[in-house]
């Protein structure tokens, strides 16, 4: 195993490779094929992105895109043309009046990506996101015609699992941004500080190794506490605390997790929780590889678990991470999925009790690759370090 995942994560700016972006597209329209799909038509920013390298300045902003079974793809961008995408023709909406955000910006890239597409051959048979697929969008698969829809967003999700060396170089500086979160924390963290001084000095922390605004921050940042977001509550001697990280650097995400003791003093209970957390870790290092259940994964760990004590343990094991933080495959006894050769994923055990004020998770990062994982998370899981 290896502590980094393959790509230039040192670069000062990374964006996804337009190259790989063609090559993505290449599998989605081999999905299409076998859909027997002429034109793909989506709308969510984190497929626009994935398919094209285009991401909008502003989470407020619309974009959308389309792509045909040649191969020809279409881009509609608010505002202005962006450079260095993988788009054959871009066309631009006005998404702003006067600085003004417009509320009709969904109408208006369909209308501009209908007109883009006007001479290209029509599509009847069109696979969009049914979870967003909207009746501004419908022109833009054949304005004269009425067009079948398929539902290809589970299609999308798949092929979104086995991670390209672009896409891992931008979760390579997520987790960047959470280390040096976790090396802040160890610093600051002692009886008194509030959850909120945390949060602000962490953030600060992922910023300047970012080289700019995070996009998410993580959910967890309290004391005494399974997890939450943070409060002006001040943190207690003997008390954990637990600091479930997820910066998002450009849209892609990191997800992982630390608990560290609030004096450095942990006691023989939150000790013993520790060590059952991380030879839990170690189970799931030795066992994972592809064509490994999940299922069968997480009912292993909760039997490790369940020996500290039944029910401490009451959360899922895991799930993969990446424009999305929660996506498959999912660590948890409600999915049946099983491991593929390029997932990216957490596994995030856990005990909690008041005797240790309040519970212990530990999370790493890993890829899947042919034999077994590679580590892509290196800060120490020790709740104290001298």
């Amino acid at each position: 195993m290896t502590d980094r995942p393959d790509g230039p994560a040192t670069a000062d700016h990374l964006q996804l490779d337009p190259a790989l972006c063609r090559q993505r597209q290449q599998r989605l329209i081999a999905v299409m094929a076998e859909r027997e799909l002429e034109r793909a038509l989506l709308v969510q920013p984190e497929h626009v992105q994935y398919l094209t390298g285009f991401r909008t300045p502003h989470a407020l902003l619309k974009t959308a895109v389309a792509l045909d079974a040649d191969g020809h793809c279409t881009l509609a961008a608010p505002n202005s043309a962006p450079d260095n995408v993988a788009a054959d023709t871009v066309v631009t909406f006005e998404a702003q009046w006067h600085a003004t955000l417009r509320q009709e910006q969904p109408r208006e890239s369909g209308r501009v990506l209908a007109a883009a597409l006007d001479g290209r051959p029509p599509a009847k048979r069109l696979g969009v996101e049914f979870s967003t697929f909207g009746p501004h969008f419908r022109e833009a698969s054949s304005p004269a015609t009425s067009s079948q829809t398929t539902d290809i967003e589970p299609d999308l999700w798949q092929l979104r699992r086995n991670k390209d060396p672009d896409e891992l170089a931008m979760i390579g500086r997520a987790i960047e941004c959470t280390e040096a979160m976790y090396r802040r924390a160890r610093e600051i963290i002692q009886p008194g500080i509030t959850e909120l001084e945390v949060f602000n000095q962490l953030h600060a922390a992922a910023v300047d190794v970012a080289g700019e605004p995070l996009t998410a921050l993580g959910n967890d940042y309290q004391a005494n506490s399974p997890g939450g977001p943070p409060r002006p509550r001040q943190a207690g001697a003997g008390e954990l605390f637990v600091l479930d990280l997820g910066p998002a650097y450009r849209g892609y995400y990191a997800d992982n997790c630390r608990t560290i003791s609030v004096d450095g003093q942990p006691t023989d209970d939150q000790l013993k929780a520790w060590q059952a957390i991380v030879d839990t870790l170690d189970m799931v290092e030795r066992t994972v590889r592809p064509g490994v259940s999940c299922q069968e994964l997480f009912h292993a760990a909760q039997e490790m678990l369940d020996e500290y004590r039944p029910g401490a343990f009451f959360h899922h094991l895991g799930h993969a991470f990446g424009l999305f933080p929660h996506e498959g495959p999912h660590l948890n006894p409600n999915w049946d999925d099983t491991f593929e050769e390029g997932d990216v994923f957490t596994a995030e055990p856990g005990l909690y009790g008041p005797e240790l004020q309040a519970g212990i998770r530990l999370e790493q990062n890993y890829r899947v690759t042919v034999d077994g994982v590679q580590r892509l998370t290196s800060h120490p899981l020790e709740l104290a370090i001298d």
